[in-house]
């Protein structure tokens, strides 16, 4: 087998164990708060940790595979990932485990920043639509695989085993990485951008945080304001630096190409929308309708099953259909699906969600194959590394700041409606409290302690509250759905598309426009 395959197994093994984690993590949670007791908040940073770190190092990691090779980067960031997989699985608290998680996150940004930059600089031509397709069905995979073995494994072992699974899938990955993938750099790439590194990540970092305590202490708060304050100033500032930096880790000039930008608003629309509700959907479908892990993961299964079977047919039209009518019609089925989830009642049943799920799986599956070519297929391949760090950047930023805004939403508006419910009885007092424990899983622990004349009705306003709060926050992710098919659909333009090598268009009658070579060589594909 030609080393370029052999480079697409071992990135596809090493995204296949990183998507695979997050889509674990998300049935596992309710586990993870009955163990330790945690509220709403603690479980945003169990996975906003992971995806802060992501979000914040990938983009330097992006500019170190350009400078000392991606298949190193990729692999030092495998073992990494490893590492801070067996210290989750060990974790004795949650704090432990938001840093371990956070130290997962440090290895996931260096695979997650080369494999694109891998592939495209692997595969040319025909081929590179092969190589995207393969790597859509991957991720297609992991969606479907993850909630299922993280049931399994949760139900049948412990949560931590959702962690210690990484270890062998790792090991293969590692292993075809020494061996068969071939080394590839960017030869004019500088050293990496410290001062951009530190300016974004705590821009971000203070927004996810102000985010998360807004759900807490009120969005007027002055810890909260201060955080977005500090998150504005502080990205001015990151933008400024990139503009005069001889090598920033976020060459602005990318955003000149449409598409690019266009497929920025992508990769944080699918994130911040479906992805991002995704953690809330799986609580209520566990601690409100009481299924386990197990049966959890198994309900979820309309959702990957469907984004595995639509990837799949979408891999195989990149080659024929430019990629703004694949990403910004998935964009319009999302959406649509999310309209379908929205109008829980009280007395829904698991039921209710099948519709949506199979038509948001499907609207996954359009997006997310095309959308990679979004990325390393608008520039040169010596730049690949940058563009796909950014590109990657978006999704995290996306999960990062989704999770945490739609969790601080879902708080004040459980809040609220209990406020409403509950005026003038027994327990008006007491609201606050019965919110957090609310959001955070132990409805039953506090029922408990609620006086028996007013457990019912308490109960009722409870149930009520929460199902409205998921009504809002699933309406909400749906418009950011519509917004980014909006987007997509003006920003992504099939004249961007480039490829690195090969004859010229008039040479491949059978190669697309979007993988033609562009004229004027890297620099002008690049601007």
């Amino acid at each position: 087998m030609a080393a370029k395959w052999w480079t697409l197994v071992a990135v596809c093994t090493g995204v296949f164990m990183l998507l695979l984690d997050v889509t674990i993590v998300n049935v596992a949670l309710p586990d993870i708060e009955d163990q330790f007791s945690g509220s709403l908040s603690d479980l945003q940073w169990v996975i906003d940790a992971y995806a802060l770190s992501l979000a914040a190092l990938l983009l330097t990691a992006g500019s170190l595979a350009d400078l000392y090779g991606r298949k190193r980067v990729f692999i030092v960031g495998a073992v990494v990932f490893t590492a801070g997989s067996t210290l989750c699985g060990a974790a004795p608290s949650l704090l432990f485990l938001t840093l371990a998680r956070a130290a997962q996150g440090v290895g996931g940004a260096a695979m997650f920043a080369t494999a694109l930059a891998l592939i495209a600089s692997a595969f040319h031509g025909k081929d590179r639509g092969t190589a995207f397709g393969v790597f859509g069905a991957t991720t297609g995979i992991a969606i479907a695989v993850g909630p299922v073995l993280g049931g399994v494994l949760t139900s049948g072992l412990s949560w931590r085993w959702i962690f210690f699974v990484n270890i062998p899938i790792c090991v293969v990955a590692l292993v075809v990485s020494f061996w068969k993938v071939e080394e590839s750099h960017d030869p004019r790439a500088g050293r990496p951008d410290l001062i951009g590194f530190v300016t974004f990540s705590v821009s971000l970092g203070s927004l996810v945080y102000g985010l998360i305590e807004a759900g807490r202490r009120g969005w007027g708060d002055e810890r909260v304001l201060i955080c977005f304050g500090a998150a504005a100033v502080l990205l001015v500032v990151f933008l400024v630096s990139q503009l005069v930096q001889r090598h920033p880790m976020f060459d602005l000039s990318l955003l000149r190409k449409p598409t690019f930008t266009g497929g920025l608003f992508a990769a944080f629309g699918v994130s911040a929308s479906i992805f991002s509700l995704l953690t809330y959907l799986v609580i209520y479908v566990q601690n409100f309708l009481g299924y386990s892990a197990v049966q959890t993961g198994v309900r979820f299964l309309f959702l990957s099953g469907a984004s595995f079977v639509a990837a799949a047919v979408a891999g195989r039209l990149t080659s024929h259909v430019p990629a703004k009518w694949l990403i910004a019609p998935g964009f319009l089925v999302l959406g649509g699906g999310l309209l379908l989830i929205h109008g829980f009642q009280v007395d829904s049943s698991w039921t209710h969600l099948i519709p949506g799920l199979l038509v948001a799986g499907l609207g996954i599956g359009m997006i997310n194959t095309p959308l990679a070519s979004t990325a390393v297929g608008v520039v040169s391949h010596e730049r690949s590394g940058m563009a796909s760090g950014v590109n990657s950047t978006f999704r995290q930023v996306g999960v990062a700041t989704g999770i945490a805004a739609l969790g601080s939403i879902f708080s004040h508006q459980v809040a609220n409606g209990l406020g409403d419910r509950l005026a003038g009885s027994p327990v008006a007092g007491r609201v606050g409290q019965i919110a957090e424990a609310l959001t955070g899983g132990q409805a039953q622990q506090v029922l408990a302690h609620v006086p028996a004349a007013s457990r019912a009705s308490v109960g009722r306003a409870m149930t009520a509250s929460y199902v409205d709060a998921l009504n809002d926050i699933t309406l909400i992710a749906a418009g950011i759905a519509f917004a980014a098919a909006v987007l997509t659909l003006l920003l992504v333009r099939q004249k961007d598309f480039v490829t690195q090598g090969g004859p010229p268009p008039q040479q491949q009658d059978h190669t697309p426009q979007h993988l033609a070579p562009a004229r004027g060589g890297a620099h002008a594909s690049a601007g």
